[in-house]
């Protein structure tokens, strides 16, 4: 369901298979994101998808569109019912359109190799649906009048997308950088499950899942940043792609 290649983190079956670029450490494959959780999801997913995703291949639409959608319909939710106080019924509409957007990698093994394009476009819209989910929040605590909460949901925003940026750098000076505590799926599981049974009205689950997405995210991009120091120490002089350079 989930696999990682360099434009991001875990992307859709295949949405990242050799074609669309995945990195390799020196003398190893194709690095598969190896998350207990995914591997469980994996085979229930695809097998609810698959008829839906042969139906709409069969009428003409493509991943990418349905890429598009997923996304379009993330943003949506996340900025139509979170600033109104509706975390419930938002999350319901998120998680559907986030179970919809997995449609992409199912119907693109239907459609044969997928293209670069592709898997940047999946990895770039990502990162516009995550920015959304915690807008949305940050503007129903600034509404609340919840100061410190919308800091720290700020805060899970651009920590999040520092976890993307310094694996993507990393992985475009031909390192790698295939650790961390907290990769995007457990992000939004966390997220998504704490604004739900808080919108049920679970007292204190938002700002505890909220603080341990902080610390889990500041923890990962640390992981990250130690795990390429250590691989460019490590490195015999001119040997580490430059920027700039292909």
């Amino acid at each position: 369901m989930f696999t990682k290649y360099p434009c991001g983190e875990y992307h859709k079956g295949a949405r990242a298979i050799r074609s669309r670029g995945a990195v390799r450490a020196p003398g190893d494959g194709v690095a598969y994101d190896q998350s207990a959780m995914l591997k469980l999801l994996r085979p229930a997913v695809t097998r609810i998808l698959t008829p839906l995703g042969r139906a709409l291949v069969n009428r003409g639409i493509g991943p990418d569109a349905v890429t598009a959608a997923g996304t379009l319909g993330t943003v949506a939710a996340a900025l139509f019912f979170y600033p109104r106080g509706q975390l419930f019924a938002g999350t319901m509409v998120i998680t559907f359109f986030v179970l919809a957007d997995l449609l992409d990698g199912v119907m693109a093994r239907m459609t044969g190799p997928g293209s670069t394009w592709g898997a940047f476009l999946d990895s770039a819209l990502d990162r516009v649906g995550d920015a959304a989910i915690f807008s949305g929040l940050v503007l129903w605590f600034i509404v609340s009048e919840e100061r410190v909460l919308a800091g720290v949901a700020l805060f899970c925003l651009v920590a999040g997308a520092m976890v993307s940026y310094v694996k993507a750098r990393a992985e475009g000076l031909g390192l790698t950088c295939d650790v961390g505590l907290a990769e995007r799926p457990e992000r939004l599981v966390v997220g998504l499950v704490a604004a739900g049974l808080s919108g049920l009205g679970v007292p204190y689950i938002l700002p505890a899942g909220l603080w341990l997405l902080a610390v889990a995210s500041t923890v990962t991009v640390g992981q990250r940043l130690l795990h390429v120091y250590r691989q460019a120490a490590a490195a015999p002089p001119g040997t580490l792609r430059r920027p700039g350079e292909s």
